[in-house]
This record gives C-alpha cells, structure tokens and sequence, in this order.
C-alpha cells in the first residue's frame, strides 16, 4: 500500500473549459487515466493537491468526481484557488455520500493515515501578497494548517508529511507567514502545486530549503502521472 500525490488536474468533464489548448495540455485526461492505472492500486491512497475540477458549483462536479471516483485507490482532496465548487467540508461529504463517491475523502481541518505516516495541509496562499485582505487569508490558512498538523500528531508520533495547494517560497520569494509556521512545526517534507508552464516550473523550489524538502506536483510539471511519496 503506497502514497501517491499529484495537483492541478483541471477537469472539465461536466463544464466547457478545455484545458487541451494549452502547451503540455494535449489529451491530458487520457494521459492522467492510464499512467494513473499503471501504477495506482486499490490499496494505495492519493492526495489531489487542489484545482481539481472547473465546475463552479458543487453540483456540477459530478462528471468530475465520478472519473476520479473509477480511478484506483482511496483519494484525499485538498482544496486549490481554482475549485470554486468548495463548500462546508459537511456539504461536500453529504455530496459525496449521496453519489456513492466512496472512493474521494476531503483533507481539511483534519488528518489521514496512511501506512503508519501521517497527511495532513491546506490550500495556502500567494507568496507575494501582502494587503490587508491577504494576511487575514493567509491567518486563517495557517490556523488550518496548525489545526491539520495537530489532528495529524493525535493519529501517529511520526513527523507529517505537509500538502499545500500554494507553494510557500517561490525562487527567492517566500510567504514568510506560512514558511514560519512549517519551520515552527518542525515539518520535514511539503508537497505542493498549483505553478504551471514550463518557464515556472525552472522558478519552482524543489529539493531541500531551510531543513524541508519541497517537492512540485503540478500535473503538467509531473507529466499527468501520480507521484509516489512512500
């Protein structure tokens, strides 16, 4: 039973938002299925990092959710900026039972385990905002994420493994807010996506900085094939 992570997907399955148009985009559903098959599962879990799907109301997901319901494994959704649909984690569990979507669970405000390590995160925010509405959104998502990493410390002694939808330093510009508060928890390894284009992707952190190693899971930078994390 295995970890796996990948962000970003972009579904528009039940809503008219192609992302094929885009360089790297080319019949990406496609891709995601089969390289998703090849190597997840059923008794492997997946995290989806955030911009799942284009619909803009819960509603309209169901096309969506019922092709990542079919893929193997378990899935744990964190929510992206893009995924408008999100609603109260009650509502989008009551969605999800009700369409015998079995498979998905929702990352927020709480934890997972999974082969004795812990998951645990929340969607972030920008790295280069500093208005007075960004630092109440990037309050409220740090007190998330303390809240997550604390659900997670109640399941195992093990050091969570952080999932964040923004990434908290980008080439050398950090959210010091949400850097500070992954160093204060001592967080060893931050997952994270939502940078896209190749010319991003050279500007993305990955590998080790300041003592956590970051690795970017955006679907086009992996190449739409889910990432193994354990």
């Amino acid at each position: 039973m295995s970890l796996f992570a990948i962000a970003d997907l972009h579904l528009s399955l039940g809503t008219d938002k192609p992302m094929d148009v885009f360089p790297g985009w080319t019949d990406y559903v496609d891709r995601l299925k089969a390289n998703w098959e090849r190597l997840v599962t059923d008794d492997d879990t997946v995290v989806v990092g955030g911009d799942i799907s284009w619909a803009m109301k819960l509603e309209e997901c169901y096309e969506d959710f019922s092709f990542i319901n079919a893929l193997p494994g378990k899935k744990l959704f964190l929510k992206g900026n893009h995924d408008y649909w999100w609603q109260t984690k009650k509502k989008i569990d009551d969605y999800l039972a009700e369409n015998h979507f079995d498979t998905i669970k929702i990352l927020f405000n709480n934890a997972f385990e999974v082969e004795g390590r812990t998951v645990c995160g929340t969607r972030g925010w920008y790295y280069d905002k500093e208005g007075e509405h960004d630092i109440k959104v990037i309050n409220r998502e740090i007190g998330r994420l303390r809240m997550s990493f604390a659900e997670a410390k109640k399941l195992s002694d093990t050091t969570p493994i952080v999932f964040l939808h923004y990434p908290p330093v980008y080439g050398d510009v950090e959210c010091e807010e949400i850097m500070g508060a992954l160093l204060e928890l001592g967080v060893k390894e931050c997952w994270y996506g939502h940078l896209h284009g190749e010319r991003t992707h050279n500007n993305a952190v990955t590998g080790t900085y300041k003592g956590i190693d970051f690795h970017l899971i955006a679907a086009d930078y992996t190449r739409f094939i889910p990432i193994l994390v354990r």
